[in-house]
């Protein structure tokens, strides 16, 4: 359950803005806003979909810092009514849409802050998703690094141990024998390397980023849309609290993140397809293999950072320079920073070298 994660983590205080207003359009407003941002999407060439807690609160899983989110109440004394375990919990209409507009080629990735798992069970390809904060139905092998699906939510957080052997094999044949942990953050851990340079990467070169469900409070991962305004693109923010990044959005929309991807679906001509129990991976993994690989590969990475250099670092070599001198050595100073990125892209002293330079400060 989503309360026992929050009871996992480590004590820290500054959990950020909670249990702000929420605002909701008219349906009016709600259905002009999905139509251009439907006509955005068929228009745009690389789409990205940044999510957070509000898609999984119609799958009973809690927000945190929503009205009745876990960290709101928490500071009054209280816990959520509504908690559902992460085992019994299933993807929502909004997961489910997500899958369909990856396949159809609509929506080209998707980066997660939840670590519920709902994503990986939905269908949705890791080759399309970067997990954040870690996954409650992934663990980690500390020798080979690989990841591998579990066929339930794990009982720690923080990668800790779970005493289990890791099953992979060696190059050569031999077993790996290192040990599995659990790959859910805690405050003072660093982001996965690679799901980090895949979701900035992707970022960089979006025309649309698409923030779903998320406050954007904590960073970097709230910071990634803003990758997607600096080469030019469009930052959409559907939340029903105010986000940190709300003055720079090009729309916003409030309400129910589900109402939006209905309607945005039926705009498409899409159907959203039902979840089925035999293509969830988690059960897949317990009833007809011993295990399912849940890495992200190098050579993945590799060609991220191809498109990315090709795309970011030649844009930034065209950017117009201002007049005024000042301004004039704040752009090359930022040319210098994006040439750098593309030669150095590295976790240092936990700092991840991007091209805003945000700093990896908890999970």
């Amino acid at each position: 359950m989503s309360c026992n994660y929050a009871d996992g983590l480590s004590p820290y205080e500054n959990k950020g803005k909670l249990g702000l207003d929420e605002k909701f359009d008219s349906k009016e407003e709600v259905s002009k806003k999905v139509s251009l941002l439907a006509q955005w999407i068929q228009n745009a060439k690389h789409v990205v979909v940044h999510t957070g807690a509000g898609i999984s609160t119609s799958a009973g899983i809690p927000d945190f810092r929503g009205p009745k989110g876990v960290w709101t109440l928490e500071a009054k004394g209280k816990k959520p009514d509504i908690n559902i375990s992460f085992d019994d919990a299933i993807p929502t209409k909004t997961h489910m849409a997500l899958v369909k507009l990856v396949e159809a080629g609509k929506i080209h990735y998707v980066v997660s802050q939840n670590i519920d798992g709902l994503h990986l069970r939905s269908g949705l390809p890791r080759i399309h998703l970067a997990e954040l904060h870690g996954n409650m139905f992934t663990e980690l092998c500390n020798q080979c690094n690989r990841q591998f699906v579990r066929n339930s939510a794990s009982t720690t957080v923080g990668q800790r141990s779970l005493n289990k052997l890791c099953l992979a094999s060696r190059k050569n044949g031999r077993p790996c024998r290192g040990r599995l942990h659990d790959t859910v953050l805690d405050w003072e851990h660093n982001l996965p390397e690679n799901d980090l340079g895949m979701a900035d990467f992707h970022s960089c070169v979006a025309d649309i980023s698409i923030c779903l469900g998320t406050t954007m409070q904590i960073i970097p991962s709230g910071n990634l849309p803003l990758n997607t305004k600096k080469y030019g693109g469009k930052l959409v923010i559907c939340n029903l609290q105010p986000t940190k990044h709300d003055r720079k959005a090009d729309l916003l929309i409030h309400t129910y993140v589900d109402e939006v991807m209905v309607l945005l679906m039926e705009l498409l001509n899409f159907e959203i397809p039902d979840f089925k129990v035999e293509n969830d991976p988690t059960k897949i993994v317990s009833r007809e293999v011993k295990r399912i690989d849940w890495t992200i590969q190098d050579s993945d990475v590799k060609k991220m950072r191809r498109m990315y250099e090709a795309q970011c670092c030649k844009a930034a070599k065209k950017r117009k320079i201002p007049d005024d001198s000042t301004e004039i050595k704040k752009v090359k100073e930022e040319e210098k920073l994006d040439v750098n990125v593309c030669n150095e892209m590295s976790v240092k002293n936990e700092t991840y070298i991007v091209p805003i330079g945000i700093k990896c400060e908890g999970s």
